[in-house]
């Protein structure tokens, strides 16, 4: 297919145009100029016979003033004839059996287990990501270490919290880093 130079082609038309342009502009500009007189001044009368009214209505009310009304009597006035009768008096019964009443709830001793918990939040290729990990954890309270470890694919920093005494205690804290959007931990044995 062939190229079409369509910026060129553009650009030799306008400058052979121009002058017979000029004259069109011209020619429209004597056409419309005497309409486009003509429509303000119409909306210009317009608006000075609006204001004429409005100011003529004005005028004309401002001697339908009724006197001073008295506010005050024309509001209307509750009976107070007849009086309110007393409330009888209540007795509640719960008051009287609430003390004495006891609920026995037998709870079962929780087993302290041997084993302590780890939690293990992330764990990176480089330690300043680890701890800039470190920091976030750190503005929530909570104390974070970074252990380094190498394997078989290289070596690894991981940031890991505790130990912790219960599992509950390592949920807790599993729970306060996600709200700040920290949902990668998972909490492991301790086995360091």
């Amino acid at each position: 297919m062939a190229q079409r130079d369509y910026v060129s082609r553009g650009r030799s038309q306008k400058k052979k145009k121009a002058p017979n342009n000029a004259n069109k502009r011209a020619s429209s500009r004597q056409v419309s100029a005497p309409n486009m007189h003509k429509l303000p001044l119409f909306k210009i009368a317009i608006i000075v016979a609006l204001v004429a009214g409005f100011g003529g209505f004005l005028w004309s009310i401002k001697d339908n003033v009724e006197g001073d009304v008295d506010v005050q009597s024309s509001r209307a006035v509750a009976p107070t004839e007849e009086a309110l009768p007393e409330l009888p008096e209540e007795e509640w019964e719960y008051i009287k059996t609430l003390p004495g009443y006891e609920v026995e709830v037998d709870v079962q001793a929780q087993e302290k287990s041997d084993k302590r918990y780890l939690m293990q939040c992330a764990s990176f290729r480089t330690r300043t990501q680890a701890e800039e990990m470190k920091a976030k954890i750190a503005f929530q309270g909570l104390e974070a270490l970074i252990r380094q470890s190498s394997g078989s694919n290289g070596e690894w920093f991981r940031v890991i919290l505790g130990p912790f005494e219960s599992k509950r205690d390592a949920e807790k804290a599993k729970h306060s880093l996600r709200k700040v959007n920290i949902a990668t931990c998972q909490i492991w044995y301790w086995n360091l």
